[in-house]
Order: structure tokens, then C-alpha cells, then sequence
């Protein structure tokens, strides 16, 4: 059937919105789109009689309708990945078996997987499609795609990610960040960086790319860490690309120093009348669950009002942090950012993604950011409604705020004017029970326009 509206204009019926208020948050309400903006919202009417096109019955070809009925399941933003790797996803099958599990091993065995990405481009392709392809059905919109650029890929992940990001730019907003996972000096005695960083350099010049990212954390000394920092910011001035991101802190080592504040110091340096410093994203910080209240305090009046925003990780960041006190009578600290507890004491929002999924660093997890919500539930020790809404906001909109979103709305319900960008939970009425335990059956809207649903099939004994 074919839409009598012009695309981006959708009306979806039936649907709860997460009003922070508990007798608006249990309605149901309309919500019509168009031009790909939220044009309408208003309470959905029991005796009302105009045709509506349920999803199920275009299973076959998929949702071409103007209309949605939402059967009264909740409506949030769209889902967000404000950090994943778009070329290191699905490839734990070739790493061979983890036998420490630690950081060097992860780096070890994937470097020598990825030698292989030039060679088998379909297959770096195909990867890339999985990953966009089962994060839109999960309800993601958008993503920042980090692609590594260094000496063994060279730049075969960014041209496969240039191709990716047009191939399903109607479906995902996919956001190139050019990265280097590996050192840009080659050894501790160097004082000039090597030839991952011209590489790096010349990869900025690529169409299609709009963050430029690092992770000082792999330099070999402290000194080529905060080296790193300032070739970044200087690609990125050079570029005028308005977008950095750097993997930073990962670590829970309290005699180690924190490199943030090298990046607060470069930034307000770079922060002139004549050109803003770019917007920071800070992925990782795990170093920083060692503050205190008053370093907490410190870091907010610190950051005052540069745009950095902090990405915690909280899948890898568990798998991987804290090995040294295995043997410690609790084993592991809790080793990742605290998302409600930072938000609600220093008032940090901390955005919260996937990262990787199926490979050394993160072996375990889906590509659902919602799945993070219910993990920090209960690493976080968070459940009051307040923690509901922070985790619920910290894969939508703070995670959209952290890849430079324009226009991010306020709030997680939605209001006239904002982008008809959504994602349903069909098997869900309230935010609670969307955080506590994501639900299956979804549909994904983009731009007022239905791209991926999902439904299960049932059956019982009897």
C-alpha cells in the first residue's frame, strides 16, 4: 500500500509518551509527523474511526503506511551508539581462545585480525552491514562509527565506512570518526610522531569524515600520551573538523595521572573569539571512578561550560578493568562510569554505548544500548525514577548530545518542532519497565518514516 502522504509525514496512534508526570505518562496519545518533525502530539480518541495500517500485516514487504498504531506500547527517541567500532565487531571466531583476557591480549590478537581486513573487503563490508542493520532494528538512529586508520589497514575500514554510510544513510545517521587505536609514536624515544599519524592526517582529508580520534592511553610514555592530545586538536583545527574523541583513562591505577585534564588544558587554550574548540567526547574515564567528591567537584568547575561530554562503556569497561584484584574477597571493582550517581551529585550526564561486541575487548553483549540500561541497573544500583530517566536519557538523547547531534531534544518525551526520529516498544507501557527489561517486538522510526520493525513469534504446549 502505497503512503498518501508525502515522505516523512507518519501519524502514530496509541502510543504512551515518557512524561516525567504519572497520569500523562499512562495515556495514550497521537503523534503526527511531518516533513520529518513532530508536528501534533494530542490524546489519542477510543471512538476514533480513521483506518489504521497495523504493521503485521505488511510483514512481507515491510511498513509503507502513513499510519502506525503503537497499540499502546511507549515511544522514546531513537536509539544512539555515541561510540562502536564499525570494523572490530564479529571477529572473536579468528582471535583464537583468550587466555589472559587482559588489554594486551585483546590488542595482541586483534591487530593480527586485522591485518586481514585489506584483504577481505567484502567481509569487512558485511560485518558493517550487521552492525547498522541489527542496531536499526534494536530503534538506533544514529551512530558514531569509529574505523581505525594505521600502517596494517591503512585506510580500507574508512573506505568501506564511506560506502556504508551512503548505502544506509536513510536508515542510520552513520558518523565517520576516523581513529587510532595504536600509538602515533613509534617508540618512547621519539620525539616526533610516525607514519600512523600522517596517515591519520591524510585520512581527514576523506569525504564523509567528522570526528578525528585517538586513545592516548597506548602512547608508550605520558609525555607522547599528551603529544597525542595536541596532534589531534591540530588535525582538527587544520581540517576545521568540529568533532574530537578521545579513548582516555581507561584504567583504574590511582598513581597514574588522569589525561583529562591535559585535554580541559589544550581545549581552553584552543577556545579563542576567533574559533570555538571542537566538541569533546571523552570515551572510557574509567580512571576517574577513583575521584573523590571533592576532584568530582573540581572536574565539573573544570569542564564549566567546554563541550565535553564523557561516554561510559560499561560492557567492556566491566570485562576489562580491574584484573588485579581478582583475588581480592570481591574481586573486580565496578569498574566504569557511574552514570545516575555522577549526574545527580556533580551534574555530569554521562551518555553510556556499546562499544564492541564479539570481539577480545568486549566478547560478550548485543548491540541494544536499552540492554545497557538494565546492566546499570544493577551495577549502578539504580532503580529509583530518577535513575530510570537518567539511564533511559544516556543512550538517546546524551548519547546524541555526545556525537554532536544539532537540535538533540529537551526531553524523552517529545514535543512539537523535534525530529520524528523514534523507536517503539511494543510490549512495554512505561519507561520502568523499557529500562528494567527491554522488550523484543519494536519498530524504528527515522525522519517520520518507519525504516525496521520486529516481532517474535510464540508458541505454548498444551
Amino acid at each position: 500500500m502505497e503512503s498518501s502522504l508525502p515522505d516523512g509525514s507518519l501519524v502514530i496512534r496509541n502510543v504512551r509518551l515518557p512524561f516525567s508526570e504519572k497520569e500523562q505518562a499512562m495515556q495514550k496519545w497521537t503523534v503526527e509527523c511531518n516533513g520529518g518533525r513532530v508536528s501534533k502530539i494530542s490524546p489519542s480518541s477510543e471512538d476514533d474511526t480513521r483506518s489504521t495500517i497495523i504493521l503485521e500485516t505488511e510483514l512481507s514487504e515491510g511498513p509503507t503506511s502513513s499510519l502506525i498504531d503503537g497499540k499502546g506500547g511507549l515511544m522514546l527517541p531513537s536509539l544512539c551508539h555515541s561510540h562502536i567500532h564499525l570494523d572490530k565487531c564479529f571477529i572473536l571466531d579468528r582471535c583464537g581462545d583468550l587466555i589472559k583476557g587482559d588489554f594486551a591480549e585483546a590488542m595482541h590478537v586483534t591487530k593480527i585480525a586485522k591485518s586481514e581486513f585489506p584483504k577481505r573487503l567484502e567481509d569487512l563490508y558485511a560485518r558493517g552491514a550487521r552492525i547498522i542493520r541489527e542496531s536499526v532494528v534494536h530503534g538506533v538512529t544514529a551512530m558514531r562509527a569509529h574505523v581505525e586508520i594505521d600502517t596494517s589497514v591503512r585506510f580500507a575500514c574508512l573506505e568501506v565506512a564511506q560506502k556504508l554510510q551512503n548505502d544506509y544513510r536513510a536508515q542510520c545517521d552513520v558518523q565517520i570518526a576516523i581513529f587510532a587505536q595504536e600509538p602515533l609514536f613509534d617508540s618512547v624515544d621519539d620525539q616526533m610522531p610516525g607514519e600512523n599519524f600522517n596517515l591519520l592526517k591524510e585520512a581527514s582529508l576523506y569525504n564523509g569524515v567528522s570526528v578525528v580520534g585517538s586513545a592516548p592511553y597506548v602512547e608508550p610514555s605520558i609525555e607522547q600520551a599528551k603529544k597525542n592530545i595536541n596532534l589531534i586538536f591540530d588535525i582538527a583545527d587544520a581540517q576545521r573538523v568540529n568533532l574530537v574523541d578521545f579513548h582516555l583513562d581507561y584504567n583504574l591505577d590511582p598513581n597514574s595521572e588522569p589525561l583529562i585534564y591535559e585535554v580541559i588544558a589544550q581545549a581552553n587554550r584552543r577556545n579563542t573569539s576567533k574559533r570555538r574548540c571542537p566538541r569533546i567526547t571523552i570515551g572510557h574515564a574509567t580512571r576517574l571512578q577513583l575521584f573523590s567528591a571533592e576532584q568530582w567537584r573540581g572536574l565539573a568547575d573544570a569542564i564549566s561550560d567546554l563541550p565535553i561530554t564523557f561516554v561510559g562503556l560499561p560492557q567492556s569497561d566491566m570485562y576489562m578493568q580491574g584484573r588485579a584484584f581478582t583475588g581480592e574477597p570481591l574481586g573486580a571493582p565496578r569498574g566504569t562510569l557511574r552514570v545516575p550517581y555522577v549526574a545527580q551529585h556533580y551534574g555530569i550526564e554521562i551518555a553510556m554505548s556499546v562499544n564492541n561486541v564479539d570481539n577480545a575487548f568486549t566478547p560478550q553483549g548485543s548491540l541494544d544500548p536499552l540492554s545497557l540500561c538494565a546492566f546499570g541497573v544493577g551495577i549502578f544500583q539504580a532503580a529509583t525514577p530518577e535513575d530510570i530517566r537518567t539511564l533511559a536519557r544516556s543512550v538517546t538523547l546524551t548519547s546524541k548530545r555526545a556525537i554532536g547531534q544539532n537540535e538533540v531534544p529537551l526531553d524523552l518525551a517529545p514535543c512539537v518542532g523535534d525530529a520524528a526520529d523514534f523507536v517503539i516498544l511494543h510490549e512495554r507501557e512505561t519507561l520502568q519497565s523499557a529500562v528494567l527489561n527491554p522488550c523484543f517486538e519494536r519498530t524504528t522510526i527515522k525522519a517520520g518514516r518507519a525504516v525496521a520493525y520486529r516481532r517474535s513469534v510464540r508458541w505454548f504446549s498444551t
